[in-house]
């Protein structure tokens, strides 16, 4: 007679939680844009990289955004990337990472505490991709949705103990080694134009033939994160400007590398709005289509995606008629693996289960960078 009680909570513990937190996304029917995919000879180096990160993106974001877009037999463009693999995301002081420590695996090679950027757990500084690079002839640049000051882009040119130290990465920034960074968070910066530093804070400033004489350009389109509008530069708009950026600027130098950001899938899962989130992953998809593009004509490119870590523990029920049943476990990041995934000279290192702080590793080796000799690029 004891456990009735325990059952009956128990039954309608489960009722309740069945009820929470479920949308319904409509199912698109849009017919997949085939992507042109080149073999590469596995013995190529790049020249470039480019790494593109959609924060907070689980295998089950990208799979309710080919639903709702074009169905389950739709093809997104991270769908036809050409090697794949998984990445585990842990941080050093916890199973559960938080975007610095992630970012901090890519961008320096080490596991770290949740909020450090580009520090040990112990407080030291270590040097990032675009830091080394700029001591061997190549240039960098970083696009967000988000503030360029959060938390991803900072940890590849800011070393402070807490990413919401913000006034402080800016001034990390300025002094970085980066050429080109375009996102949000103009509150966090008091700067103004010189004869080699552009700010850019209106998207019709942004083209390649006004940003082209300057040795830095810094582009601030919103006062914190990207408010999505058609008066503001998408991640697609902002990555095409810092490639043709980085490209003409590197004609006489070793390379280049970008990192660009789908920064707002994360905000959306946080906030538990798949509708949300699929207009973000749109954004970040086109960025994706555009770089695989750049990497066929290119030839001399890498390009490689992935996750920094999972958000909202986002579940995918059924179907219900014309719609996919999704449901939001949390509102904070996950412990999941997450995709990587690859096309360009080098690709075929990506695949498999790694670690995140492997793919700093991964990247260095497919430009041999232990080989490259001390230079500046003179741009």
């Amino acid at each position: 007679m004891k456990l009735i009680p325990h059952l009956f909570v128990f039954i309608f513990f489960l009722s309740s939680c069945s009820k929470d937190n479920i949308e319904l996304i409509s199912i698109g029917n849009d017919s997949s844009e085939p992507v042109v995919i080149k073999n590469f000879n596995l013995d190529a180096k790049p020249k470039n990289i480019i790494l593109i990160i959609g924060d907070g993106t689980g295998l089950n974001q990208i799979t309710l955004s080919r639903i709702a877009i074009g169905g389950p037999d739709y093809r997104l463009a991270i769908d036809q990337m050409p090697y794949t693999g998984f990445s585990l995301t842990h941080a050093d002081n916890a199973i559960v990472t938080d975007s610095a420590a992630s970012a901090t695996s890519w961008a320096a090679g080490i596991k770290t505490t949740n909020k450090f950027l580009s520090m040990t757990p112990d407080g030291l500084s270590v040097p990032t991709i675009p830091e080394l690079l700029a001591e061997t002839g190549f240039i960098s640049g970083l696009v967000a949705t988000s503030s360029i000051t959060h938390a991803t882009p900072a940890a590849f040119y800011a070393h402070v103990d807490s990413r919401y130290k913000t006034k402080e990465i800016a001034e990390q920034l300025l002094s970085s080694p980066i050429s080109i960074a375009l996102g949000g968070g103009l509150e966090f910066f008091d700067i103004s134009t010189t004869e080699n530093l552009l700010l850019v804070s209106e998207k019709e400033s942004l083209s390649i033939d006004k940003i082209k004489n300057y040795k830095k350009v810094i582009g601030l389109f919103d006062e914190d994160g990207i408010y999505r509008s058609t008066e503001k530069p998408t991640q697609q708009d902002m990555t095409n400007i810092a490639l043709s950026f980085l490209s003409m600027k590197s004609k006489t130098c070793n390379g280049f590398f970008l990192m660009s950001e789908g920064s707002q899938i994360d905000w959306a899962s946080h906030d538990n709005d798949a509708k949300a989130m699929v207009e973000e992953f749109k954004d970040f998809d086109k960025t994706i289509k555009d770089a695989m593009d750049f990497v066929t004509d290119n030839g001399e490119t890498l390009l490689i995606i992935t996750a920094d870590h999972e958000t909202g523990g986002l579940q995918i029920l059924g179907q219900e008629k014309g719609s996919a049943k999704v449901q939001w476990g949390t509102g904070r990041h996950t412990g999941s693996p997450v995709g990587v995934y690859a096309y360009g000279p080098g690709a075929q290192a990506f695949t498999g289960l790694m670690d995140n702080t492997d793919i700093f590793t991964k990247i260095l080796e497919a430009i041999n960078y232990s080989n490259l000799d001390q230079s500046t690029c003179l741009n």
